[in-house]
């Protein structure tokens, strides 16, 4: 078959002169392209073991590289504000009211339905800085443990704003390191500026993220949250229960006046779902002193 019939058969038209061309240059300039070096082939569904597999081997290197024996995980919502920014936010609200009020215009309700969100803000940002000071005596706590067995207890976050900063923030404040699991969302949830730059990881995978909160961790505390904090905790409480999660794993539920509010334990043993056994998967806690000396104890007893 001459070179015009080739190319005319595949259905590209090219001219006998584009047609040399071509063929000088993948014989001169031109080499394939190696598979691992293929951005094209690596992002395409056929490669999605390999981008699955990329995620489980590249924390995994650099766990070992910086030494990092377990963690302490932090679950929370990513809307909780610093005390700070809610009760300055408050403060402005309120003065608009006052502004408006004082020259007799009425207050619009969509404004004091945002006073409302403003209260809220402010009541659950005790949340942000009790994670702050949990946060930060572990980190103290590990930091007394030693280097020489590798990083005990590194305090581990998902990366973003909220009670997730709030863990990083108060590991930073210790002068320890701190992990952040991120994750890309289409709305982009970008990493918080506490993280250890070298422990900051980005994952496509839910799934994989996952399995790097449970993998290293020897405890989870689990904040005030919403859809996301019920599934990781949730999930976490049946891996315990069928006994998929084999090691002790200690589950610390903070604020047991929003949680036993949101989620009636009592009523799920009551209707026979679950085992009044199984209450003992988790311990609630209201203060960082009460958590940290829980945390301590157990881990001690069980890791040390």
């Amino acid at each position: 078959m001459v070179e015009g019939q080739f190319y005319k058969k595949i259905g590209m038209r090219m001219t006998g002169e584009k047609i040399e061309k071509e063929e000088k240059a993948f014989s001169a300039n031109r080499q394939p392209v190696k598979a691992y070096k293929n951005l094209k082939f690596l992002n395409s569904p056929d490669a999605r073991a390999l981008r699955i597999l990329a995620e489980y081997l590249e924390p995994l290197s650099r766990f070992r590289k910086y030494q990092v024996v377990d963690t302490v995980v932090f679950f929370g919502s990513a809307r909780t504000k610093p005390m700070k920014e809610a009760k300055a936010k408050l403060r402005e609200i309120e003065s608009k009211i006052k502004e408006l009020e004082s020259r007799g215009k009425p207050v619009p309700q969509s404004l004091l339905d945002e006073k409302a969100r403003a209260e809220i803000d402010v009541y659950m940002s005790r949340y942000y800085e009790d994670a702050v000071e949990l946060a930060r005596l572990i980190t103290e706590w590990s930091a007394s443990l030693g280097e020489a067995n590798g990083h005990r207890f590194v305090v581990c976050s998902g990366g973003g704003p909220g009670i997730m900063e709030a863990a990083n923030k108060g590991a930073y404040k210790a002068r320890g390191l701190s992990i952040g699991l991120n994750i890309s969302l289409p709305y982009e949830q970008k990493p918080n500026q506490y993280i250890t730059e070298e422990l900051n990881f980005e994952f496509h995978y839910f799934f994989m993220r996952k399995f790097w909160f449970i993998y290293p961790a020897k405890a989870l505390v689990i904040f005030p949250g919403g859809y996301g904090t019920l599934d990781e905790l949730f999930e976490v409480l049946t891996l315990l229960q069928t006994r998929k999660i084999k090691k002790k794993m200690l589950v610390l539920i903070y604020g047991s006046e929003y949680w036993k509010k949101i989620v009636n334990f009592d009523a799920m043993v009551e209707y026979g779902v679950i085992d009044k056994d199984d209450l003992k998967l988790f311990k609630f806690v209201d203060t960082p002193i009460e958590a940290f000396e829980y945390l301590k104890n157990e881990l001690t007893k069980h890791y040390l």
